[in-house]
């Protein structure tokens, strides 16, 4: 059996995830042309001026 230890300032209060290089690799890889911040604030901006022009259709939530 193998034992690592990760010290507090590494860790930190975020997730800690370890996983095989390969696999890191391959999400990097797959990671290109993904969403990034400034799209996610850009549509935002978009949505709330749809919404003050009131073009944006209301979304209507339905539990299953």
């Amino acid at each position: 059996m193998i034992t690592i230890i990760i010290s507090k300032k590494l860790a930190g209060k975020d997730d800690l995830v370890v996983l095989p290089k390969k696999e890191f690799d391959a999400l990097v890889e797959r990671a290109e042309g993904a969403v990034t911040e400034d799209d996610v604030l850009r549509w935002a901006r978009e949505a709330k001026k749809l919404y003050r022009a009131g073009k944006l259709p209301k979304l209507v939530l339905r539990r299953a």
